[in-house]
């Protein structure tokens, strides 16, 4: 199933505070993800938003909603479930 996906703005700016190596990696790994949830992907339990995403140290929190992929925030592992 192909997903629409959608940054809200905290995930903009979370991209947005990652060097650009980092940035190049994070944005194919989240494109893939709109192909049928390609990736290392895992359902949280007990969490909103849903999903994550691990791309090396970080992690992208997202939900989905009907066609939609809507990623909340990208950030470091050691930051992100607090």
């Amino acid at each position: 199933m192909q997903y629409d996906i959608q940054f809200k703005p905290r995930a903009v700016k979370d991209i947005e505070k990652i060097s650009s190596r980092m940035q190049l990696k994070i944005i194919k790994g989240i494109e893939m993800l709109g192909d049928n949830l390609a990736g290392d992907v895992k359902r949280l339990t007990n969490f909103t938003p849903e999903y994550r995403l691990r791309i090396g140290d970080y992690r992208v929190l997202f939900e989905i909603e009907n066609k939609s992929l809507i990623v909340y925030r990208v950030r470091h592992r050691r930051e992100v479930y607090r």
